[in-house]
């Protein structure tokens, strides 16, 4: 069989397009292998092939784009399948290129896949007895009862008459209809339209003008035309959905934390009102150290581990262990008493009592089926989980550096560890006890969901945990001299430090990122859709060295640094100790101490022969002075010294590329607002601050998009979840450019416009493809921001609001519900709220203090995230005025 491939895309010179596939031709899963197509003309390339019809039932393949930096683009369609059944002798396809950012595709992603557009079935077609032609195309956006259908300008194709067209049936994601056209000849238009085969009614016509192909039909060749995507609306689908932790949900039956059984009730309330998501913060397991320190869901022990905290007691214990689980009602109730979590309580009570479960249970539960299944599928990460956490009680830390056996991960090691006849099975077995009841509980939880019609979305953390089984188990994967972060913003003025070890890419593209894939896998058993934490952090991560405790004295890692001689160039003059030391004088003492300033000269400071300060050696970090005042009592004075310290650390202009020997350097995020800087004759500060500019703004810009599709596309292509990025913070042009080309959904907030020219974002100019919300985990609410800045609050009500007078001054509940509705009624796919801000348009249900509604404050690294509702789930399901006034919000903004 010969098959040759046509597909129509516009190149320049120097760029090139292939093909590649299961077939020995097209490379056979070879990157390196695949078959360079012919240019034609600017709009077509060509391919042919020959292929034995006895070997092979069908050839899988698809197009990838080479530009003339080497940059390699993807198909969006993806892997394309022509099965060889219907053909024989010569096949002519004619493909229509996908953008990788094309909002249809977000259509196939499992949450619509599985939930929300129904599986349109296939109406009684009549199929010529023999073809010459085969038009297939995708229509993924169905109403009950349509089907696609086919008019053209001859009499196959029903000379466009609407009463008789041409209906098509479903294969797997196309709509096929085939056509004899020997007889025809000569160029023909068609168009695909919208039949309702139940009313037996033409509907409409697809937009834009006619499709044209030329039908001179040669003897013994069959011609398929992939068409794409019909051509309607695609941005006409759009959802809402509710945002809360888990361990913020309260539930009458809970034992003083949200727990997995009550997204059942979550489910109920949000399909009563008609949303259409559940969005979670993590849910992994960051037990290290059982205090109040574990409550950062963002510092995971396990990429894998779902977190005993949420697990349900009663629903372990069943009716065997009824009666011990009912002994703890009086505990019970104390827990669900509380305004807040009380973390370290609730996980003592929680894995004490498992472990008197698992005692009970005998063992039993690995002779169930479905633990056998879970097992199968989880072992990779599941023992060695379950013998590091084993081994952190053991030796009473998660710091394995510190454990006396096992330092090093040892795979042979640890199996034996984990054998069944081993002395430590029971103990690692229990592990296996806890993640199985989790697993299940959780499975249930989202499969109730699914029954109501409503998806679940996950949160992907940008970092592992420094001191959990990742970092472990695979140390060569990740940077662990490194710290990350993020640079200064209004939520954090010296930066975050989230003290996690970077990603080593490099290391993790040798095996196609088989740890992401493997994360992937496992999260889609239960999420429909995730969001990837920081997704900045795929295109440059802000690295800081482990010496440092703020974020200030990180650089963004990689980045192309400044050469000593482009100084020069640029007519600034340099000197390495001026502007990489810490630069300190009377002058800049005076200014950051006051009245400490004689104290801090004469305990942490030493003059050189010349009269200049330096840090003394035992403070020259900000880590030594962190450790030097941890041992100090805690008040304002040692406080304003502490902090003081940190600033002059930190008080430097560059700071030296790793290995250059002195010869490149990288700037001091916000060195314009450095003391050091201050103290620059101004010529020299106004050169200075140019190149600034162009190291942050626009030297990185090329080179940090190759970095991330070096990654996304590969990653993106590795699940069928819906991926949502959270785009916020310092973002490069590249960026946004990136996510639409891969047609990852952005995420866009009323209060952080990505246009630096605007105090506000509009959600009227929210693009589709994106997530619109007034705030999230990591901000104060709508009501808590309304009181920080009286100045911006008024702003905001007169232009945003389109309000007159002056601003009322607490957020009262028609506010809340003009905010909410501008959302609502943007033209984002998802407009999400914390549930805080749905119930603060009700005076009755919302919370007296908006301040206690705030889940996480960025600029506080030991922040407790103890946020907890404030009202029962079941109270909320009652509240038939306020639901059923949200549920007409929702409905008539076309989100229902």
């Amino acid at each position: 069989m010969r098959i040759d491939f046509y597909i129509r895309y516009r190149t320049h010179f120097g760029q090139n397009l292939f093909i590649e596939g299961n077939l020995p031709q097209l490379g056979d899963g070879v990157p390196e292998a695949r078959m360079p197509m012919q240019f034609l003309n600017e709009d077509w390339w060509q391919a042919s092939i020959e292929v034995d019809e006895n070997e092979y039932r069908s050839v899988h393949y698809q197009y990838v784009f080479i530009d003339e930096h080497g940059q390699q683009v993807n198909d969006g369609e993806g892997e394309r399948i022509l099965s060889f059944k219907n053909f024989s002798g010569h096949v002519t396809v004619y493909d229509a290129w996908v953008f990788s950012g094309s909002p249809e595709l977000s259509f196939y992603t499992a949450p619509f896949r599985n939930i929300f557009l129904p599986q349109v079935k296939n109406p009684k077609v009549k199929e010529p007895k023999t073809f010459t032609h085969l038009f297939r195309i995708k229509a993924p956006l169905l109403a009950n009862g349509e089907v696609p259908c086919l008019l053209g300008s001859c009499d196959a194709l029903a000379n466009w008459n609407t009463e008789e067209p041409v209906l098509m049936s479903r294969h797997g994601d196309w709509w096929e209809a085939k056509a004899d056209l020997s007889d025809e000849a000569g160029p023909i238009a068609y168009k695909y339209g919208i039949y309702n085969h139940k009313e037996e009614a033409f509907v409409r016509f697809e937009e834009d003008s006619n499709r044209l192909f030329n039908a001179d039909h040669l003897p013994g060749r069959q011609v398929v035309l992939q068409d794409g995507f019909i051509r309607v609306r695609a941005n006409k689908w759009k959802g809402a959905g509710v945002a809360i932790p888990v361990f913020s949900l309260r539930s009458q039956n809970s034992m003083g934390i949200g727990e997995f059984t009550d997204i059942k009730l979550l489910a109920d309330w949000a399909s009563e009102v008609g949303l259409k998501i559940i969005q979670l913060l993590p849910i992994n397991d960051t037990n290290a150290t059982f205090t109040a320190k574990d409550s950062y869901p963002y510092a995971a022990i396990s990429a894998f581990a779902l977190h005993p905290v949420y697990i349900n007691l009663s629903k372990v214990g069943g009716k065997k262990s009824a009666a011990l689980v009912k002994d703890l009602g009086k505990t019970q109730k104390e827990l669900n008493s509380l305004a807040a979590v009380d973390y370290e309580a609730v996980i003592k009570l929680k894995l004490d009592t498992l472990r008197q479960l698992y005692e009970l249970d005998g063992g039993t539960f690995r002779e169930e089926k479905e633990y056998e299944t879970f097992f199968l599928n989880n072992s990779h990460w599941l023992m060695p989980y379950a013998a590091f956490s084993y081994l952190r009680d053991k030796w009473g830390t998660p710091d394995f550096s510190k454990w006396k056996s096992h330092q090093v991960f040892d795979q042979t090691e640890i199996e034996k560890l984990c054998l069944p006849k081993s002395k430590t099975f029971k103990a690692i077995a229990f592990w296996y006890f806890v993640q199985y009841h989790l697993h299940l509980q959780l499975l249930d939880a989202v499969q109730y969901t699914h029954k109501k019609g409503i998806a679940v979305k996950g949160d992907i953390p940008i970092g592992i945990y420094r001191y959990g089984v990742d970092a472990w188990t695979a140390p060569q994967l990740y940077n662990m001299d490194q710290q990350a972060g993020a640079p200064p913003d209004d939520f954090a003025v010296s930066g975050q430090n989230w003290g996690f070890p970077t990603y080593n890419w490099q290391r993790m593209q040798e095996d196609g990122f088989s740890w992401w894939r493997q994360r992937f896998e496992q999260m889609s058993y239960y999420f429909d859709a995730f969001r990837i934490d920081h997704i900045l952090g795929f295109f440059r991560i802000w690295s800081i060295p482990t010496h440092a405790v703020e974020g200030l004295l990180g650089v963004f890692v990689p980045a192309l640094p400044i050469s000593v001689a482009e100084f020069g160039e640029r007519g600034i003059w340099f000197d390495a100790d001026r502007c990489c030391k810490p630069y300190i004088t009377d002058w800049v003492l005076e200014k950051v101490f006051g009245y400490h300033a004689d104290a801090v000269r004469s305990q942490f400071l030493y003059q050189d022969d010349h009269g200049a300060y330096h840090m003394q050696e035992a403070y020259n970090t900000q880590q030594k002075v962190a450790a030097h005042f941890a041992q100090l009592p805690a008040n304002s004075d040692n406080d304003a010294i502490k902090l003081g310290l940190f600033q002059l650390i930190a008080n430097v202009l560059l700071l030296e590329h790793p290995g250059s020997g002195g010869q490149a350097f990288h700037f001091r995020i916000s060195m314009d607002q450095t003391l050091s800087f201050q103290a620059l004759d101004e010529h020299l500060k106004g050169r200075l601050h140019e190149l600034y500019i162009d190291y942050f703004f626009r030297r990185q810009d090329a080179f940090w998009k190759e970095e991330a599709m070096k990654k996304l596309p590969a990653l993106k292509a590795a699940t069928k979840m819906l991926i949502c990025g959270e785009d916020l913070g310092m973002v490069p042009h590249s960026v946004p450019q990136v996510m639409q080309q891969l047609g990852i959904l952005s995420l866009e907030i009323q209060r952080m416009p990505k246009d630096i020219t605007r105090e506000f974002f509009h959600p009227k100019d929210a693009p589709y493809l994106s997530v619109i919300t007034p705030s999230t985990h990591d901000m104060s609410t709508i009501r808590g921001w309304w009181e920080e800045s009286r100045e911006k609050t008024q702003h905001f009500y007169n232009s945003v609001l389109e309000a007159w007078g002056q601003a009322p001054y607490y957020c009262e509940p028609w506010v809340v519900r003009a905010i909410l509705l501008q959302h609502l009624f943007s033209p984002a796919m998802w407009s999400i709220f914390q549930l805080q801000d749905l119930l603060g348009m009700s005076e009755s249900l919302r919370r007296q203090d908006p301040h206690e509604e705030r889940i996480n404050n960025p600029a506080d690294p030991n922040h407790y995230w103890n946020y907890r509702m404030h009202l029962t789930l079941e109270q909320l399901g009652k509240e038939k005025g306020y639901n059923n006034e949200l549920r007409s919000y929702i409905h008539n903004s076309g989100r229902a």
